[in-house]
């Protein structure tokens, strides 16, 4: 899979520094014989420095259909074809997730559609929904630290719109991607599925049917 991954030429993604800094990258070189991975060095530095002082890093990226995240050791400064890269050992797991087939509709930012994660669970935590459909929704974080590996269920979310009851489910996350938003801020998007919808939540879908996501 990684092979295709480089194949593609797909960026991968890294979330560094609990949230606050993203590392975007190429693969260069595949090699599982020597046991190790090349990624293109960011041109920001302190982007480097930040994942060169971690022990590992997961990366995230999707290839055709597919979610792929996958865990990287020991970083180090390295060159390929004499430019600046950084070598990670050959990651042990690989995960990979069908990416959604329900269409979504977007929701517009007002009024804001709010989701609190996980009230039910260890962290509850509050995030923007930004689409939603029949199979779950997708949503940005912007709290630092909050990070949702794939299979992680949240309990008891709470679904908030302006001047009408919450509405709750739970949600299963399929995958987890950073992002850069216009304003430059850099937030992590994750898509979940509905685990045990609801009427209520039938009916919240259906009010927000039709808008292209």
């Amino acid at each position: 899979m990684l092979l295709s991954l480089y194949d593609y030429g797909e960026p991968v993604f890294a979330v560094l520094d609990d949230g606050k800094l993203l590392f975007r990258s190429l693969l260069l070189s595949v090699d599982s014989k020597q046991g190790c991975i090349i990624v293109e060095a960011s041109e920001d530095e302190a982007v480097n420095t930040a994942l060169l002082a971690r022990p590992r890093a997961t990366f995230m990226s999707n290839v055709e259909d597919l979610y792929l995240e996958f865990p990287a050791a020991e970083p180090q400064r390295s060159t390929f074809l004499g430019k600046p890269a950084i070598q990670l050992r050959f990651p042990e797991i690989l995960v990979s997730h069908p990416r959604r087939v329900e269409p979504r509709s977007r929701v517009p930012r007002q009024p804001p559609l709010k989701c609190i994660a996980d009230a039910e669970g260890i962290t509850a935590f509050e995030s923007e929904i930004v689409d939603i459909g029949s199979g779950g929704i997708g949503f940005l974080v912007y709290t630092a630290g909050i990070t949702l590996e794939p299979g992680t269920v949240l309990k008891g979310c709470r679904i908030e719109q302006p001047g009408k009851d919450p509405v709750c489910v739970d949600l299963e996350v399929r995958y987890t991607l950073p992002v850069t938003l216009a304003d430059g801020r850099v937030a992590v998007r994750s898509g979940c599925r509905f685990v045990n919808p609801t009427n209520d939540l039938l009916k919240l879908i259906s009010s927000f049917m039709g808008v292209k996501a």
